[in-house]
């Protein structure tokens, strides 16, 4: 089979032929159709995750089971499946004892614990597999495990409610995900960005005013349109994120789903009076990837992608890491 892998820290991506794995105990082999471009896997390729090389980054995976390995019970070859983020569990950390799996002290990230998605298979622990509904391709399942089910976990376990305000800070890879999650979810949904020329899609993609940071008091806009109840931020600045704390109502939160290795500098005085907080959200566990891949195929959410084969996966993750993606960058194999 194909792998797109790199070499060394910082290599280039080359396509080599590899064996077939084939599944152990617990595991099975998914033939892969899409995979994702994640920003995150510039971690893995720049070794600021201890990675071992070669590397065969991807965890933005949808395919087919092709074998199913011993004791793995309700998956058979053929089923469509996304493996995401979350590519298993130990099932013995206090995390995982506790029920609490996208927490476990040693996660089973593809690319990370294994070999990942920019393949033409992989072998996963089945823990990982979440279902793909009929009415999503591949293409448009494959980001939704990472970038889908980041921002609406993000959303559907914040304090905000049908009705309410809520701000997504960032219209790119994350966040024209999140705007969509956000106006299905029945929020009065605000997208900020930099620049007008995101004001036409912010539109179409559900958000019912736009605010171009460029021009405007990031968070004086959101007072006057009453107070954010939640700010989702899916950006890689902490600069921006920390002005939209004062645009948050009385109990408000800013949930974090973006990274910036800069601190979000927010006083005590912004917080304590208003009772506002700050956190941040992982990805999600396969349940919620496939929760995710249900409501998006019932709310009409759907990705934004460009396509390029496994052959060019160099070329679309320079794209992606220069910022010119048309929000997500998607490998495809021909499968």
């Amino acid at each position: 089979m194909r792998t797109a892998q790199v070499a060394e820290v910082g290599g280039a991506f080359r396509v080599v032929e590899r064996e077939l794995p084939e599944p152990g105990r617990g595991q099975v082999r998914v033939t892969v159709e899409a995979c994702g471009v994640c920003r995150t896997d510039s971690a893995f390729v720049g070794g600021g995750y201890p990675v071992s090389f070669p590397l065969v980054p991807g965890h933005e995976v949808a395919g087919r089971i092709d074998v199913v390995g011993d004791d793995v019970e309700d998956w058979a070859p053929g089923d469509r499946v996304a493996v995401g983020w979350f590519g298993g569990h130990c099932g013995r950390c206090t995390a995982c004892r506790g029920g609490d799996f996208i927490h476990c002290a040693r996660i089973q990230v593809p690319g990370w614990a294994y070999p990942g998605g920019f393949a033409d298979a992989l072998v996963v622990p089945s823990s990982a597999l979440a279902r793909i509904p009929d009415g999503i391709s591949a293409v448009e399942a494959a980001p939704m495990g990472c970038a889908g089910v980041a921002t609406f976990n993000g959303l559907r376990h914040s304090a905000a409610r049908p009705g309410d305000l809520v701000a997504v800070l960032g219209l790119g890879g994350l966040g024209h995900l999140g705007v969509q999650f956000a106006a299905r979810m029945g929020f009065e949904t605000v997208a900020i960005a930099r620049g007008a020329a995101h004001a036409e899609p912010a539109a179409r993609f559900g958000a019912h005013h736009y605010v171009d940071s460029t021009t405007t008091d990031v968070a004086a806009a959101l007072t006057r349109l009453g107070g954010a109840a939640v700010v989702l931020s899916t950006v890689n600045s902490s600069d921006a994120m920390s002005a939209t704390v004062d645009g948050l109502r009385p109990r408000g939160e800013l949930v974090v789903v973006g990274v910036d290795p800069e601190p979000v500098r927010v006083s005590p005085f912004q917080l304590v009076p208003a009772s506002r907080t700050v956190h941040g959200h992982p990805s999600g566990t396969a349940r919620d990837v496939e929760e995710t891949l249900r409501f998006a195929r019932l709310a009409g959410v759907r990705p934004v992608t460009e396509t390029v084969p496994l052959e060019q996966a160099g070329a679309a993750y320079d794209r992606m890491m220069a910022g010119r993606a048309r929000y997500r960058m998607v490998l495809t194999t021909g499968r």
